[in-house]
């Protein structure tokens, strides 16, 4: 038992005899788990990021790249990857912000909107990630089947066989495309779990925590 609970186990049993000390140091201590709590989801965000970034450059080799330039999807490739490397680092001083301004908050009701501000903004952080995700694998597959040779010569060969054929190729991918978004979102979520979402809880049992103090006063 941390010594917050240790604290909130203590007001509860002896709160007539000191509330307004007791008080006072719970919120305290609330402050400043509150604040870890967030300064750890900006230290993670980062930490991250670089990990994406770097499984991004292992896995695109000079064989991938050039591939890939052979296709001049750079009107493609560029402005997405801009557009993403743009909200995340809105992201991160969003952040970085909302950790700054709990760790200057000293008005019980004023923390409890900006525990509420940071839950809400790690949640739409979690969202954009996995719809980018999504999106990111749309175009992936959409720039192959049009640009890739090899595919477009299998696209030919199955034509030759007739209409109902390429339906039913078609449908493949896009069932294939979606049975591997629903698998790597199914992943990334139970990933953002273990990390974002056992620190929301802590900031949630934080909220409750400050709202009973309101209650009190």
């Amino acid at each position: 038992m941390d010594e917050l609970e240790l604290l909130k186990k203590d007001w509860e049993t002896s709160s007539k005899n000191y509330p307004e000390m007791n008080k006072k140091t719970l919120y305290k201590l609330i402050n400043k788990q509150s604040s870890s709590i967030v300064k750890w989801i900006f230290i993670i965000s980062l930490l991250e990021f670089a990990l994406w970034t770097l499984v991004s450059i292992v896995s695109n080799d000079a064989e991938s790249l050039e591939k890939l330039k052979s296709y001049n999807v750079e009107y493609i490739i560029y402005p997405l990857t801009v557009f993403g490397y743009l909200v995340i680092g809105y992201f991160f001083y969003v952040f970085y912000k909302n950790y700054k301004n709990i760790s200057t908050t000293e008005d019980t009701k004023m923390l409890m909107e900006r525990i509420l501000k940071t839950r809400k903004t790690v949640k739409h952080y979690v969202i954009f990630n996995l719809v980018f995700v999504c999106i990111s694998i749309v175009i992936g597959v959409y720039i192959e089947i049009t640009n890739n040779p090899e595919v477009q010569t299998l696209i030919n060969g199955i034509e030759a066989d007739g209409a109902k054929n390429v339906t039913i190729f078609y449908l493949i991918v896009v069932g294939i495309s979606i049975l591997a978004m629903a698998l790597i979102t199914a992943i990334l979520l139970g990933f953002y779990y273990l990390i974002y979402g056992l620190l929301l809880k802590r900031l949630k049992a934080n909220y409750k925590d400050l709202k009973e103090l309101v209650t009190e006063q």
